[in-house]
């Protein structure tokens, strides 16, 4: 397994390779060119910033059978998906903020999927070709727009809706791991990602039909049951496998 993000050292932000306790700077960034600068600092004495840059972020809905029991919900027969803005992403540490604090807003766990290569019109069997690799993600969602709106766009893309890191892995096997969320120390979420409806090839190969995914661009594949309302003081920890956990914050936006 390899391990990529960003970082930030003083005023400068870069793309780097994490080995160990440390970080390998990267001339570009890795979802483009893996081309080490020679430069390397210590992980400890730089901030986690956000792992990747997408021209845009996919969500897939209902792709657990035990969450779409739980929304009261029927399976549609294809992926369900839409777009969330690529603004609402939020780094490892950083603070949800509250749109709107009377509204019921969910927190969903989510593993997260870092297209490598443009892809448009890809078969099932070849889509993880073009998958550089996976991270942790949570798809907040304000429940209340979701119902009222009928879409999903709004109700899920407020800034810092989409909490995503801390860092990006490559060279997983992501077909049977566990996804987790605590909520304050107590477990909310638990499943195995072989619990998926349709696997991270079957939505990239679905996503790419007459869309163009492009390096960089991020797919959250969907949530398994126990989604929960968050409020502000909460703390979130989402973890996929033994990766590092997405550790979030939640505040009341001002």
């Amino acid at each position: 397994m390899r391990t990529f993000g960003g970082f930030r050292l003083g005023e400068e932000s870069f793309y780097g390779e994490v080995v160990r306790d440390e970080v390998h700077v990267l001339e570009n960034p890795y979802w483009i060119d893996i081309e080490p600068t020679g430069e390397t600092t210590k992980l400890a004495k730089v901030d986690i910033e956000l792992a990747v840059a997408p021209s845009k972020v996919i969500a897939v809905g209902l792709n657990y059978a035990a969450h779409i029991a739980e929304m009261k919900r029927t399976p549609l027969g294809t992926p369900l998906i839409w777009f969330k803005a690529p603004s609402s992403l939020l780094p490892h540490n950083g603070k949800i903020e509250i749109a709107f604090p009377e509204h019921q807003t969910d927190f969903e766990a989510e593993l997260t999927v870092v297209i490598g290569k443009t892809a448009k019109n890809v078969p099932t069997e070849n889509a993880l070709d073009f998958v550089f690799g996976y991270s942790v993600g949570l798809d907040i969602s304000d429940r209340d727009l979701q119902k009222s709106e009928k879409q999903f766009g709004r109700c899920k893309s407020f800034d810092t809706y989409t909490p995503a890191g801390p860092f990006v892995y490559t060279d997983v096997d992501v077909s049977d791991v566990a996804i987790e969320l605590r909520q304050n120390g107590e477990l909310r979420q638990s499943a195995r990602t072989s619990q998926m409806i349709y696997s991270v090839a079957e939505i990239v190969s679905f996503a790419s039909q007459s869309l163009l995914l492009v390096p960089g661009d991020l797919i959250l594949t969907g949530t398994p049951s126990g989604v929960g309302p968050i409020r502000s003081g909460d703390e979130l920890e989402a973890k996929i496998d033994n990766w590092p956990p997405l550790r979030n914050s939640v505040v009341n936006a001002r």
